[in-house]
């Protein structure tokens, strides 16, 4: 398997309206009393997701958020027309964005959970977070059973477009798991912080052209 980057074309009208969203979502001063969470850009994550939408890049319709927060981006995503899902370990984001959800009248599944599946694991390396694969995973097109977060009735190579803002250090690391989770044609949004906004599609060795 690999993962190809791929180009965006952030539409200033679109981080327009979605600051406009934004405000009436978001309240900040609820941020600070979160410990260990860190507000990514949701501008840019909307203008990011409208810009791959209106050129189908996406195979479907179905958006996974890895660590989903306030759930504003998993908002975002069902407000573009996406079946939106996130995952978040923290029991009070999760209350939050469920709340959030409620509120705006979004249709979403936030997910109390850690997105690494079972199976999975991680560890610290030299060159940051490294991806330990369950024993016999072989990944891909393969007849192997696809692995599942329990909550979402997809399999994780069957999810469309995946969102993650990973820590310092995790960029690579998040790749190697959306490589490994990722079915065919899948993409991968990332934040990197500070307006920087990539997107990555991951590609299959063996699968038909």
């Amino acid at each position: 398997m690999a993962v190809e980057e791929l180009e965006l074309e952030l539409d200033q009208g679109a981080l327009a309206e979605a600051d406009r969203r934004i405000d009436e979502l978001f309240d900040t001063e609820r941020n600070k009393r979160i410990p260990k969470f860190i507000p990514g850009d949701p501008a840019l994550l909307y203008s990011a997701l409208a810009d791959i939408t209106k050129r189908e890049l996406p195979l479907g319709r179905v958006y996974c958020e890895w660590g989903s927060g306030f759930g504003i981006g998993t908002c975002l995503a069902a407000m573009l027309g996406y079946e939106a899902f996130g995952i978040e370990i923290e029991p009070s984001l999760v209350q939050i964005s469920r709340q959030l959800a409620t509120d705006t009248d979004n249709e979403i599944e936030i997910i109390e959970s850690s997105y690494i599946p079972e199976g999975f694991e991680s560890y610290d390396g030299v060159g940051g977070e490294g991806l330990v694969l369950p024993e016999n995973f072989l990944g891909g097109a393969t007849d192997e059973e696809p692995p599942h977060y329990e909550g979402i009735p997809y399999p994780t190579d069957e999810i469309d477009v995946f969102f993650v803002y990973p820590w310092p250090g995790e960029q690579e690391f998040m790749q190697e798991l959306f490589g490994a989770l990722a079915g065919d044609g899948a993409i991968l949004l990332a934040y990197h912080g500070d307006g920087e906004m990539c997107a990555y599609r991951n590609i299959v060795e063996g699968s038909p052209l």
